[in-house]
């Protein structure tokens, strides 16, 4: 049996993480923003379900809760950083306040949570960190560039955790997935204010296909092409903790694996059509390395 942290565990792929850790027998401590949601698995589950209230923007309660579970429960084993939301429209559309709430959650939230945590595992000599990212980290696209810049932080940042845990024994998993069947985007999107001269550009056809208002979109299709399934997914993420060993970054979904291959295979065409350049400008005196 392991004990599990996990952040935003009412919705999505962390609800189906969360029913399926509970079905086998393992202990969840599951942070929520709206109390009462997990009521029906607390009735079923009883002490093999720990919940607490956690605001990702707020440092103090983030500290207090961490805490707090580790003090009830002993020991954590897995900690999985799934609290985030999509914000969508032209950069341009966005408000300043909406964008610092996006970074607030999605990167600085990810954050002070982990370091929250990282103490305890060095305490305990080992630990797992799974931060739930998406394959929006590996590029971006009108309509999504905030959302996918926050992702894009947050890899930056915990690629290079993993490396500087590692010594500690804890292990560091970042999760992309794909598309996943969820009320991800429809249910938790946060939107610009809508400009006209962007309302026909790509980025406009994107909200408008979000929020349903495409004449003649049939909605229910639209969900059928979504391609990953939520416990398939959740499946895998225990797996590979079960497993202990593996790549920093996990792939989930076939649009994932299609979408992140050709985005690194064209940047990386890029970037050798221009070797000569950026040879071109080293100093005439630099010492070469062996």
């Amino acid at each position: 049996m392991q004990t599990w942290f996990i952040t935003g565990a009412s919705g999505g792929l962390a609800s189906c993480i969360t029913r399926q850790l509970l079905e086998r027998g393992d202990r969840v401590a599951a942070t929520v923003r709206k109390p009462g949601v997990l009521d029906d698995l607390k009735a079923q589950y009883g002490t093999q379900l720990w919940q607490a209230r956690l605001d990702l923007t707020n440092p103090q309660q983030i500290a207090e809760v961490v805490e707090r579970a580790f003090t009830d429960l002993g020991t954590i084993d897995v900690f999985v950083n799934n609290a985030a939301y999509g914000l969508y429209g032209a950069v341009e559309e966005a408000s300043d306040k909406q964008i610092e709430h996006l970074f607030m959650t999605n990167v600085l939230g990810s954050l002070r949570a982990a370091r929250a945590v990282l103490p305890f595992f060095r305490n305990q000599g080992n630990g797992h960190i799974v931060q739930i990212s998406s394959m929006a980290a590996h590029y971006s696209i009108p309509g999504m560039g905030l959302y996918c810049s926050s992702k894009w932080a947050v890899e930056g940042a915990f690629e290079a955790l993993a490396k500087e845990a590692a010594p500690f024994g804890i292990k560091t998993t970042i999760v992309e997935p794909g598309g996943i069947r969820t009320n991800f985007a429809a249910g938790n999107a946060v939107f610009g204010e809508r400009m006209d001269i962007y309302r026909d550009m790509e980025a406009g056809q994107l909200v408008s296909m979000i929020k349903g208002e495409v004449p003649g979109l049939n909605i229910d299709m639209l969900k059928n092409m979504v391609i990953g399934d939520p416990d398939k997914m959740a499946q895998q993420i225990i797996h590979r903790v079960d497993q202990g060993d593996g790549p920093i970054r996990m792939a989930l979904g076939s649009d994932a694996y299609k979408k992140i291959r050709a985005t690194l295979l064209e940047r990386l065409a890029a970037l050798e059509a221009q070797e000569e350049l950026a040879y071109s400008t080293d100093a005439d005196d630099v010492v070469k390395q062996v």
